[in-house]
């Protein structure tokens, strides 16, 4: 089972996003990647976080995985606990919702901003400001 760790990260909400993503089997790094998306909210940020990384897992062939995120808006809204309200944001829940159908295991896990040190600075470094 492949690990991923997610972030989104907005300067400014809205402002300019970046999303970053590193995937692991065990302790071995498979990928990481980091992406500039330009002007939108955070939560759009955190949204294709989990998108891109979903379709890179695909890609590889990988059906089962264990996603991270800090955003415990994304975890809740996934899980169905939360009812998504923003427009802009409930055609990525859809697609998301999607592209995890494609999977045999998926689980989406909330962490502490502390454990996700790694997407979250890819992410920053996304949108051009580097911690």
């Amino acid at each position: 089972m492949l690990k991923v760790y997610i972030d989104g990260s907005s300067i400014g909400n809205p402002g300019k996003i970046g999303i970053g993503y590193a995937i692991y089997r065990d302790d071995t790094l498979l990928k990481k990647n980091s992406i500039a998306l330009g002007i939108q909210s955070n939560n759009f940020a955190e949204y294709m976080a989990l998108i891109f990384s979903l379709i890179d897992i695909l890609e590889m062939g990988e059906k089962n995985i264990r996603v991270f995120s800090d955003s415990k808006l994304v975890c809740e809204q996934i899980s169905g606990k939360f009812k998504v309200k923003n427009n802009n944001i409930y055609p990525l829940f859809v697609l998301a919702k999607n592209i995890i159908a494609k999977f045999d295991n998926f689980k989406l896990a909330h962490i502490d901003r502390e454990k996700n040190k790694e997407a979250d600075a890819l992410a920053r470094k996304a949108t051009g400001f580097l911690i």
